[in-house]
């Protein structure tokens, strides 16, 4: 499959990975079995590294806390980032972690069940690692978009009501 159209059809599955082999030869102008077996290459090769379902846990449970957690570490020796990560990554609190540019070497999403769940994992786990300098956490209070994707938010009215 030439990249132009790859390119088309990971982004269709990006957006909606629901979209039959079907769907996405009738969209990309390719057969059943050309999209099926570029499907197929794509996932053997990483480039498709699994298939999720975003789930808005607000209107679940509104009782999970996430938090951003930037980090800023001194790595050791010439793999110290890499090996940082493999070990951080490894947490189940530890929901995504990037290795970023700027004030601070790493950004870690956590969720946990109450604030002092995640103050704990941080303070006893995170900031307990020992290349790790610094630690500062953000709570996330409203999530209004992830991934692309807007989320309903519910309004609430705080004005006072007024009787006559």
């Amino acid at each position: 499959m030439e990249r132009e159209l790859r390119d088309q059809l990971l982004r269709l599955l990006e957006n909606n990975s629901k979209l039959s082999s079907q769907d996405l030869a009738v969209m990309l102008g390719a057969t059943v079995e050309e999209v099926a077996n570029e499907i197929s290459v794509l996932e053997q090769e990483h480039v498709i590294c699994g298939y999720h379902t975003l789930i808005d846990w607000n209107k679940i449970n509104d009782d999970d806390v996430t938090a951003l957690v930037e980090l800023r570490v001194t790595p050791q020796g010439g793999d110290g980032y890499q090996k940082l990560a493999e070990r951080i990554k490894e947490f189940p609190q530890v929901v995504t972690l990037y290795l970023m540019s700027g004030a601070y070497d790493f950004l870690v999403m956590v969720k946990g069940k109450t604030l002092k769940e995640i103050s704990l994992f941080v303070s006893g786990k995170l900031a307990s690692i020992h290349e790790v300098q610094n630690t500062t956490t953000h709570f996330t209070l409203t999530k209004y978009k992830e991934f692309g994707v807007d989320f309903e938010v519910e309004k609430v009215d705080e004005r006072m009501v007024v009787t006559p």
